[in-house]
């Protein structure tokens, strides 16, 4: 018979003893006990009778400890890491060439990663513009509490890079904080061709289409503006993502005092995303290494407003109207003020487009002056 899992031990014992007697016939014993002949004169040639261990004295496809010990050293340094980018940063500073996977298993080796947590990837559809500042995501981050008073995150991601341009720690999400933000952001890096934001404040408007006093000034500086669709975050999603990196390697867990310590906190990651950390949806590269400054620098002062010699162009009197053959037409109080041009549709049927500068405003109905 085989030997029994319970008294495996008890078995041996038993059969080296009857093994040993003088004249024991060793072969008709093994197969009484359900073993080989070989197993039973492997037995008969030991005093210890416990199990060994069967693992090798040697393994040479498994890993050096010391590498092993770099990728928990890093995992450390970067909890919300995973085993692509470990590996990726592995070979580009320590010349440790690592496949992810085995990257993976070191990490489960060592209880690193929590199997429950973790998911599939999701295959997207990713599409990005051509160059950089084409189009630059901007959009606050959700606020969270500190000691003293809250944290209102505004942030600012260019589409074609990842390159992030802003990551700035206000206490209110207002006009004038953000235009702020934004004139040393276009001082240093120049200006984007168009910007992207959702129809939140304060870039959004109450109405649907009218401009803000953000937008105003943005158009005004020859930005393109554009929203997303309502309920549609996809839209910007690369900012979105962002979002959830900043909390992932940032935000959480810590506990931060004021508005100066979460932005010490920014300054440093923010360096550390842009030109250290590898970004997967580009190739491993990192956004700084794909970002060039944009060569329209900020002027000193805004440029006047200019229309061509066939458009009427009206001034924006208070409450937001102008007025065009006898009727009045809303046009937004955000632009009082302003000159805007009208140009007749190309189907002559008396109606007209409204421009301010490069922007086409919403259609606007007539109203009885």
């Amino acid at each position: 018979m085989p030997w029994s899992p319970v008294t495996v031990k008890d078995q041996r014992e038993e059969f080296v003893g009857l093994a040993r007697q003088p004249d024991a016939n060793v072969s008709e014993l093994c197969r009484r006990f359900g073993i080989s002949r070989k197993t039973g004169y492997k037995w008969l040639q030991r005093e210890d009778l416990q199990d060994r261990s069967r693992r090798p004295k040697s393994s040479p496809a498994r890993m050096p400890e010391d590498r092993e010990a770099l990728v928990v050293a890093l995992r450390a340094r970067h909890p919300a890491w995973g085993a692509r980018k470990l590996a990726h940063v592995l070979q580009r500073e320590h010349g440790v060439q690592m496949a992810p996977s085995t990257a993976n298993s070191v990490l489960r080796r060592h209880g690193l990663i929590d199997a429950a947590a973790s998911q599939a990837a999701t295959a997207w559809q990713r599409f990005e513009h051509q160059t950089p500042n084409a189009l630059w995501q901007m959009d606050f981050k959700g606020h969270f509490a500190m000691d003293h008073g809250r944290c209102h995150p505004l942030t600012v991601l260019d589409d074609h890079s990842r390159f992030n341009i802003v990551l700035q720690a206000l206490d209110n999400e207002r006009r004038e904080s953000v235009q702020r933000t934004l004139q040393a952001a276009f001082e240093r890096y120049g200006l984007p061709q168009r910007i992207n934001v959702d129809n939140g404040s304060p870039w959004g408007a109450p109405s649907s289409g009218a401009l803000t006093t953000l937008g105003v000034w943005l158009i005004r500086l020859g930005v393109q503006l554009s929203h997303s669709r309502p309920l549609h975050p996809q839209t910007n999603g690369k900012d979105e993502r962002f979002h959830r990196t900043l909390v992932a390697e940032v935000l959480q867990g810590r506990r931060f005092k004021d508005l100066p310590h979460v932005q010490q906190h920014f300054t440093h990651w923010r360096h550390e995303y842009n030109a250290w950390r590898p970004h997967e949806a580009i190739g491993m590269q990192m956004p700084a290494s794909r970002y060039q400054a944009s060569p329209r620098p900020m002027p000193a002062k805004l440029p006047p407003v200019e229309y061509g010699p066939g458009d009427l162009v009206r001034r924006v009197t208070y409450g937001g109207r102008i007025s065009i053959k006898g009727h009045k037409m809303r046009v937004g109080k955000a632009l009082v003020g302003q000159d805007v041009a009208l140009r007749p549709r190309p189907d002559d049927d008396g109606t007209f487009d409204v421009y301010f500068c490069h922007h086409k405003l919403e259609p606007v109905e007539l109203e009885e002056a």
